[in-house]
């Protein structure tokens, strides 16, 4: 059986296609499949991608992520689709994206990243080539997630011949392209978006982020950057359940700010489906997980946050991943000593 939060976690990422990527995933005999918030969001649109449209998803799920992939609160037993929801915050020149794609529309599969492991092997400025093969994946990844949007109405029901009224929550759930949100951060801080996004995470975590991401592709999974660093102001414009604007491990004030951000969202944008992205999604984060200690990064929330990676000798791994592991050590008792006294 499925961790009943890994299946809502999910289904929240993919909407609709959730329950079509596990049944590829047995099919293809690769194991179990599990998105702001928060992720993973996975479309293939180039993040400053100018059209896309909403797309409801109205079967019930039990929790959301927001952009940085935290469940909020469960929903009521009563969904049902609502109209469309106010739109998102315009900025002059940037407009607000949202995508959908139903679970079987066919896709360009990304390209291959504009840098490959043989030039940074290559290269005389490891730093630069770096930078340039982060960006590239992070240019060939959609910047999609899914919202929840709830609504509060008033209806009349009738139970034992008597009529009252009552409050029901309806819920919906709408695919979003969060892909301006960045190029509006990196606007205010007066950067190109390269330069936001890759340029303010710390300089040794993209070493290994690098190196990781190498081994991925090189294993086939295909993986995409959805998010790199995130200022104050970008932090506020994430959806869900999150991190305080200045605590956010993506480059928070309180941890260090610009060239300082010790973490990234990872999907894999491989498969000609949402389905298949998704699938393939799940197993890459799986993979993450056994090769931690060899890769230098992993993930510290798991399946309340599974595209978020930072480094695992870093303080977001040990905070919430130490304690998960003392407590399980703590019921191991020690073997009685032999001396007796």
């Amino acid at each position: 059986m499925k961790n009943p939060r890994r299946v809502a976690a999910l289904a929240a990422l993919c909407g609709t296609v959730a329950l079509a990527g596990w049944v590829a995933a047995g099919l293809a005999g690769l194991g179990s499949p599990r998105i702001e918030s928060t992720g993973a969001p996975i479309e293939v649109s180039r993040a400053t991608s100018a059209t896309a449209r909403a797309e409801h998803v109205d079967a019930p799920q039990p929790t959301a992520l927001g952009e940085d992939g935290v469940s909020v609160a469960d929903m009521a037993s009563d969904s049902a689709a609502l109209s469309d929801p106010p739109p998102m915050p315009r900025t002059a020149g940037v407009p607000v994206l949202f995508a959908a794609v139903s679970p079987t529309d066919p896709v360009q599969n990304a390209a291959k990243p504009t840098v490959s492991s043989e030039t940074l092997d290559a290269c005389h400025e490891p730093d630069v080539c770096i930078d340039q093969y982060l960006w590239s994946l992070y240019e060939r990844t959609p910047k999609v997630d899914t919202v929840k949007v709830e609504e509060r109405i008033k209806v009349k029901v009738k139970k034992k011949g008597k009529t009252r009224t009552v409050v029901k929550t309806l819920t919906k759930y709408i695919t979003q392209d969060f892909g301006w949100k960045d190029p509006i951060a990196a606007q205010k801080a007066g950067m190109s978006l390269k330069d936001y996004v890759i340029g303010g995470m710390d300089r040794g975590f993209k070493r290994k982020l690098s190196n990781a991401l190498r081994a991925m592709d090189d294993a086939g999974f295909s993986p995409g950057i959805t998010s790199g660093f995130r200022d104050d102001y970008r932090q506020k414009l994430a959806s869900g359940n999150k991190a305080a604007p200045d605590s956010s491990y993506h480059g928070g004030s309180r941890r260090g700010g610009y060239g300082h951000g010790l973490a990234a969202d990872l999907v894999s944008v491989k498969g000609e489906t949402r389905a298949e992205r998704c699938t393939w999604s799940e197993i890459l984060w799986k993979w993450i997980d056994a090769h931690e200690k060899e890769l230098g990064i992993g993930r510290p929330y798991l399946d309340k946050d599974p595209p978020h990676v930072a480094p695992i000798d870093g303080k977001e791994y040990a905070d919430k991943r130490g304690p998960a592991k003392a407590r399980v050590a703590g019921l191991k008792k020690p073997p009685l000593s032999s001396n007796r006294k």
